[in-house]
């Protein structure tokens, strides 16, 4: 199995709560974020441990997922997800800090590559594309949303 880490930081401007309050909205993730998530369903609630059923779009397919997901208190969430379907688990942590133009967003995804096929193109493709896209799809987005 091949693991691949990915990891970027952005900058928001905008306060850390309303980015928090945006970013950990899973149910509107389809809403606020079209181009990621085609549907969200929460299956199990606990405090701030959920468990998602989601369809994810990816690669210009809908895959679907499953999340377990941790939420932290005005800091964001990590969440352990997996998708048989397209072959890959993963470690996803969403990291808010606070900055002088707004709110950092470090963002890291490590996956694991359970498919033999697509361990041949998973870093370049994984690697650049999906950051790239991530930040199109979710980061743009969310500045649209946000920033004024």
């Amino acid at each position: 199995m091949k693991d691949i880490t990915l990891n970027t930081k952005w900058i928001i401007k905008a306060p850390l709560t309303v980015v928090f309050n945006i970013v950990t909205d899973f149910e509107k993730f389809p809403e606020y974020f079209p181009k990621v998530a085609e549907s969200i369903r929460i299956v199990k609630r606990e405090g701030d441990y959920i468990e998602i059923d989601a369809v994810v779009k990816s690669f210009g397919r809908n895959f679907p997922v499953k999340m377990k997901t941790q939420i932290l208190p005005e800091k964001g969430y990590i969440s352990d997800n997996e998708s048989p379907v397209f072959g890959t688990s993963g470690h996803e942590e969403l990291v808010l800090s606070e900055h002088t133009k707004g709110t950092v967003i470090d963002y890291t995804y490590q996956v694991a590559i359970h498919k033999r096929w697509l361990r041949i193109v998973a870093k370049p493709l994984i690697g650049w594309f999906s950051m790239k896209f991530w930040e199109k799809a979710v980061i743009d987005e969310l500045r649209k949303r946000v920033e004024k």
